[in-house]
C-alpha cells in the first residue's frame, strides 16, 4: 500500500466482504497481526495481498481481519487461519508472495503450506 486512500479502499472492500459472509462461525477466519511489531516487519502488504487475492479469486466463506500482537514477535509477520472446525494454523515470516500461496494452496485448495508454519520454524 502506498497511501491512506488505498488502505481505506482495502478496508472498505474487506468490510463489504465481511458483511456478505454472515455469521463468523460459518466462515474460515484469517487474522493478521498488525501491532507495531507486525507492521514494522511488513504485515500491511501481507494483509493487502490476502484481501486482494481472495477478492480476485472470488473466494467466499473466508473473513480476513487484523489483531494486535500475537505474541511471537520474532516470527513476524504472523498470519493465523482459524478453520470452521476450530483448528488453527499459524503462518510466520509471511510476505505478500507467501500470502498468495496460502490463499491458493490452503484457503482454496485445503492443504496447509507447512513450510510457512510456526512448526517448521521452531
Amino acid at each position: 500500500m502506498k497511501s491512506l486512500e488505498e488502505l481505506n479502499t482495502l478496508r472498505g472492500l474487506a468490510r463489504e466482504k465481511m458483511g456478505l459472509q454472515g455469521d463468523k462461525m460459518d466462515s474460515t477466519r484469517v487474522v493478521v497481526g498488525l501491532a507495531t511489531c507486525g507492521i514494522a516487519a511488513g504485515a500491511r502488504p501481507v494483509f493487502g495481498a490476502l484481501t486482494e487475492e481472495l477478492a480476485k479469486e472470488k473466494v467466499e466463506g473466508v473473513i480476513v481481519s487484523q489483531t494486535g500482537c500475537i505474541g511471537v514477535c520474532q516470527h513476524e509477520p504472523v498470519v493465523e487461519v482459524f478453520e470452521k472446525d476450530g483448528e488453527r494454523v499459524t503462518y510466520v515470516g509471511m510476505t505478500p508472495e507467501k500470502a498468495i500461496k496460502v490463499v491458493h494452496q490452503h484457503l482454496i485448495g485445503g492443504q496447509v503450506v507447512t513450510e510457512f508454519t510456526i512448526g517448521a520454524h521452531s
